[in-house]
């Protein structure tokens, strides 16, 4: 059962995604996840210990050169406590 909620919750965020250009966005745009790395005090080190993966690989999706997998992306919010959405939108939305 959690798997298929899990690739409901990707596919539900890629329709967000194109629906409202922010794939588009987010390539021409600062990269949120250095931004956000910067906010939480975290280093593209620290990021690429707690997902297993190595840290030019972290280091390219701070640079915009390649962009991590929808999976990648929940794991990497997961890690710094934000949300998806945190992380491919400038703007900040905080929950009350």
């Amino acid at each position: 059962m959690m798997f298929f909620e899990k690739k409901f919750q990707y596919l539900e965020l890629f329709f967000y995604l194109c629906s409202h250009n922010i794939i588009y966005d987010m390539a021409k745009d600062m990269n949120r996840l250095k931004v956000v790395l910067a906010e939480t005090k975290r280093t593209n080190r620290w990021l690429a210990e707690q997902l297993g993966k190595d840290e030019a690989t972290v280091s390219k999706w701070c640079t915009n050169t390649s962009q991590p997998s929808l999976e990648t992306l929940f794991q990497i919010a997961e890690c710094l406590g934000v949300s998806v959405q945190e992380l491919i939108s400038k703007e900040r939305k905080y929950e009350q």
